[in-house]
């Protein structure tokens, strides 16, 4: 069957970086951390201390009270993101809308952590007089609750989920949207991922794994991808969501188009809990079968937003995973790692990623990998490869490549392109 060709029409951001997608992408441009000491608890006790947070988020600018009662802080950044994603499609203003053929496919690679850690501890408090939960309890925790939500605020009965696979979550989602319109099964999804986990349970857990920095004493640098001195990854938080829409659907609406998806591949390391296999087979098999199911060559690509997490092993086995596919070309293209900037958004990491190569596909800007020095440099990191090391730079971006990995050996990438007649 001939599949039908997929296209980018909205975008909607609350992140560590701007509380709107077109705020996040100039900051990203120009470098700007988001990390900084953590506030949503008291962290004084902890390994690590800091985070990469939304800043100024007020939920009674969004919602109601008794609204608010129901959504976990995942699910009002995945409402807000989504209202503002859905507003910049003017979809709300096509009257002739078939709202059954709309879906909402948003991840979450926790869900409602804190919800979930208040009610534990209301729990232990409570538990010599008998168990007392709130009702919101498991409605505000669960994982596809956000997609719920959007769905109910604008009655849009297509297909409607949320996609678990750590921090490839969000890269799921945006290829299982793609693949549903593609195939003819729906017009419109509204996709992408959310998440909130930076309270005591989140920041503890990945402590005790030994995975986050501790730089406590320089946060907005502790975050330095492919350089020596990286010692864990930053956690942020937030919600990045997507318009993709079938073509035809949004030329006859007239809809401005930022962008097409071009692909996506999937693979499993079959390897480690938690770690990446050392030689990169899982990413290598992911990003070709991006490029497969593209079908583009490795030479197509001008920018690999990486997932580049900051870890000892997770940076170099992407490298040789990004050598190993692309050849000579590794040394033609860009890669940078925007996570030097916004921190690790787990289950939501991956939409953000991808609304950033949308935009350097846009704009021919590829962010930079920032907190690199020249005398921070690793031996067995090849850099010869153009990380785009802390400043931005300016070239042809024809389609980018990004990069989700998560626990459980999940592997996930997304192909974007130029749109083109």
């Amino acid at each position: 069957m001939d599949l039908k060709r997929v296209v980018v029409t909205g975008l909607g951001a609350v992140t560590p970086i701007g509380n709107d997608a077109p705020t996040t992408w100039l900051n990203a441009v120009a470098g700007v951390s988001g990390a900084g000491p953590i506030t949503h608890f008291d962290a004084s006790k902890f390994k690590t201390q800091f985070a990469c947070e939304v800043k100024d988020f007020d939920s009674s600018a969004h919602f109601d009270r008794k609204k608010a009662r129901t959504l976990d802080l995942y699910a009002q950044y995945a409402m807000v993101a989504a209202e503002e994603a859905i507003k910049d499609s003017k979809l709300e203003e096509d009257e002739e809308l078939n709202k059954n053929r709309v879906g909402v496919i948003i991840a979450a690679g926790i869900g409602g952590l804190h919800t979930f850690e208040e009610e534990a501890g209301n729990y232990a408090i409570n538990a010599e007089i008998g168990p007392k939960y709130n009702p919101f309890f498991i409605p505000k925790m669960i994982a596809d609750i956000a997609a719920g939500h959007i769905s109910m605020e604008y009655g849009y009965h297509g297909p409607n989920f949320g996609t678990v696979s750590a921090c490839a979550s969000s890269n799921n989602a945006i290829i299982e949207a793609f693949d549903l319109i593609r195939l003819g099964k729906a017009d419109v999804i509204v996709t992408g991922g959310a998440e909130a986990a930076i309270f005591p349970a989140g920041v503890g857990g990945f402590n005790a794994m030994h995975a986050l920095s501790t730089r406590n004493e320089e946060p907005e640098t502790a975050s330095r991808p492919f350089s020596k001195s990286r010692d864990g990854f930053v956690m942020g938080e937030g919600s990045v969501v997507l318009i993709l829409e079938e073509l035809e659907h949004a030329k006859a609406r007239g809809a401005k188009i930022y962008a097409e998806v071009a692909g996506g591949g999937l693979s499993a390391d079959a390897y480690h809990l938690t770690a990446t296999h050392p030689e990169g087979l899982g990413a290598v098999l992911a990003m070709r079968n991006a490029l497969e199911d593209a079908n583009m060559k490795p030479e197509d690509i001008d920018y690999i937003n990486a997932h580049g997490t900051s870890t000892a092993v997770g940076d170099i086995s992407e490298i040789k995973a990004i050598k190993e596919v692309f050849g000579d070309h590794a040394y033609k293209l860009n890669v940078s790692s925007t996570k030097s900037m916004t921190g690790h958004l787990l289950g939501a990491t991956g939409a953000l990623e991808a609304m950033l190569s949308v935009q350097a596909v846009v704009n021919d800007v590829v962010p930079p990998t920032i907190n690199h020095s020249d005398d921070d440099v690793d031996e067995e990191i090849d850099y010869n490869i153009n990380f785009t090391f802390n400043k931005a730079q300016n070239r042809p971006v024809r389609a980018a490549l990004s990069n989700s990995f998560g626990f459980g050996g999940h592997n996930a990438t997304v192909i974007v392109k130029k749109y083109q007649e």
